[in-house]
């Protein structure tokens, strides 16, 4: 099977035959003729015989690599938040947040390249620049760098903002999973008051495969 998680920054593929990931930016997805046999994702209509509901493959994704039991994970992605709260291997609780998490991923994307910058580089802050969206986030960095504020520190306080609008939006756990590609920014998880860990950017690809293997859309 090939699978895809179509995002709207980047898609990631698995093809389940060769067990072989990568990624590719969806821009370039659309201008080939790639289409998946299950995908889910912004944008994974466009390019899939079947779709995927992306909280689905969430949590299926992450009871493939974490097992049963009790566990919270969270996706952050290029346009939003999504979390699934599982309690004796059954949903707990669900949710998913584009509008508060507007743009967080591709914001830090296009900051990191307008300023050639890695945030992952980048000492955390105990100062957080107040972040609801990331597009409103923007015009707060650009505001403070004009009075004087040092790039890299009105950038790390910026991450320090999403990171306590999700911690927020997860309702303040002590310990979660994270999913996305923001998995490999060492500051964006240094930045929550609480522990994480990491599953990687495949997680949703791990449901699908699941959901493929099963049968279950």
């Amino acid at each position: 099977m090939l699978l895809g998680d179509v995002g709207t920054s980047y898609t990631k593929i698995l093809n389940t035959e060769k067990d072989e990931y990568r990624v590719i930016k969806t821009l370039d997805l659309l201008k080939s003729d790639i289409r998946f046999d299950i995908a889910c994702g912004h944008n994974a209509k466009l390019r899939a015989d079947k779709v995927a509901n992306e909280l689905v493959a969430l949590e299926k994704g992450s009871r493939r690599l974490i097992g049963n039991g009790n566990f919270l994970v969270v996706d952050v992605g290029s346009r939003d938040i999504k979390y699934v709260k599982m309690k004796s291997s059954k949903y707990e609780e669900m949710d998913w947040n584009a509008l508060c998490g507007a743009t967080l991923g591709f914001s830090i994307e296009l900051l990191e390249n307008h300023f050639n910058v890695k945030t992952s580089e980048i000492e955390k802050t105990s100062q957080s620049l107040g972040v609801t969206c990331g597009v409103l986030g923007m015009a707060k960095i650009f505001d403070k760098i004009s009075e004087g504020y040092e790039i890299n520190d009105v950038l790390a306080s910026f991450v320090k903002g999403i990171a306590e609008n999700v911690y927020k939006f997860i309702d303040e756990p002590e310990f979660f999973y994270l999913s996305g590609g923001l998995c490999n920014n060492s500051l964006f998880i240094k930045s929550f008051q609480c522990k994480v860990k990491p599953l990687g950017r495949f997680v949703l690809l791990e449901g699908l495969r699941e959901i493929g293997d099963s049968g279950v859309r």
